[in-house]
Parts: C-alpha cells; sequence; structure tokens
C-alpha cells in the first residue's frame, strides 16, 4: 500500500507542475495579446511613415495627397468597405498608391486597416 501511494506522487507532482506552466502560459499570452494601446500606437506610427504623407495625419487627405485625388479615408465610401479589399488596396496598392506588401508584413496591414477605422467621422 505504502509502494503504490509512493507511485502517485511523481504522477500528482507532475501533473501540478503541467498545470502550472500551462496556466502561467496563458497568462503570458493574455497580458502580450491585452495590450492594444501599443498595438494601436505602433499601427499609428506605421500610418505616419507609410500613409500619412499622401493621406495626411487624420486620414482627410495632405496637400500633396489632395492634389493627387487621394480619397479621404474617414468618408463613409471608404469606411463601407470591407476589411479584405482595404487589406488588398494597403497591399497592392492602387491607382497611384504604391504596394505595401514588400515592405510591411501581413499584421502590419490589418493593423493599417484598424487605423483607418478608427478614422471614421463620429455623429
Amino acid at each position: 500500500m505504502t509502494q503504490n501511494k509512493a507511485q502517485h506522487h511523481p504522477i500528482f507532482g507532475s501533473t501540478i507542475l503541467l498545470v502550472l506552466f500551462v496556466g502561467l502560459a496563458l497568462f503570458v499570452v493574455s497580458i502580450v495579446g491585452a495590450d492594444p494601446a501599443s498595438a494601436s500606437a505602433a499601427s499609428a506610427a506605421t500610418f505616419r511613415t507609410k500613409c500619412a504623407m499622401c493621406h495626411g495625419p487624420d486620414g482627410a487627405g495632405s496637400e500633396v495627397g489632395k492634389s493627387m485625388n487621394v480619397p479621404d479615408l474617414r468618408s463613409s465610401v471608404v469606411q463601407k468597405l470591407p476589411d479584405a479589399q482595404l487589406a488588398q488596396i494597403i497591399s497592392d496598392g492602387k491607382g497611384g498608391m504604391p504596394s505595401f506588401k514588400s515592405s510591411l508584413s501581413e499584421a502590419q496591414i490589418h493593423a493599417l486597416v484598424s487605423h483607418v477605422r478608427s478614422l471614421r467621422v463620429k455623429k
């Protein structure tokens, strides 16, 4: 009987360690994933460096962009486009807009789509 108990202790201890490890891993993942402020700041910085020259800091269009007839990213026309279409336009370019698929990751492109959504005009 004591031999049987001794065999269960290592299994029980291993199970507890596994549960603690998984719990800790999930906790770390939740902390990393729960920081929308840094993701938002990163996409805003990407927008400033890659997009604002033509689209302006607020999406309304800079002087350069307006001279090239870039769309107002805050407009209902742009805001009604599906996320997939906005991502494709950022990736492949459109009209005079260059392609960014070689200089931005897929995650950065999707973050820019979210940033464009944040520019919508509040009523």
